[in-house]
């Protein structure tokens, strides 16, 4: 089992424990990069916090998966070859409007974070980003989504 806490007690246990007392684990996160070690280290992450992953290495693939498979998010990376992040969620909110879509990156300005939020993004996190920060962060979102009653069924 992963422990992370910082100095100051905040840990991703006390985060996971939310998740169980309000029943929003297990669900499907998609997961968008070109890079193995951050698909990797996401994938380990959230699946100690009790979510099922799906990692996809491009935008086109990722695509092509949601077709088939309802997630409950989206965690995405904004550069990428072929067609970038920002493409990728364009795609995404023309195809499934409700779906909430967190975008990442190494490489941002306060116009890419602008105009993330600007095209739907829910919210955006910098890498490199701590453990407990990318659940916690997970666990807003959805949060949110739940208070709104935006949960969409198979197909939407």
């Amino acid at each position: 089992m992963i422990h992370c806490e910082n100095e100051t007690g905040f840990s991703i246990n006390k985060i996971v424990t939310r998740f169980y007392e309000t029943k929003l684990n297990a669900m499907k996160i998609l997961v968008v990069d070109d890079e193995k070690i951050v698909l990797e280290s996401c994938q380990a992450v959230l699946e100690e916090a009790g979510f099922e992953v799906v990692l996809i290495p491009s935008a086109a693939k990722a695509l092509k998966e949601m077709k088939h498979e309802e997630f409950a998010l989206l965690l995405i990376d904004v550069k990428m070859p072929e067609h970038d992040g920002m493409y990728l969620m364009q795609e995404v909110k023309k195809q499934w409007p409700g779906k909430p879509v967190i975008v990442m990156s190494g490489y941002y300005t306060a116009d890419t974070i602008h105009e993330a939020i600007r095209m739907g993004a829910a919210t955006f996190i910098a890498k490199p980003f701590e453990p407990e920060e990318l659940v916690e962060t997970i666990y807003q979102v959805i949060e949110k989504e739940e208070r709104h009653g935006k949960k969409e069924g198979p197909g939407n």
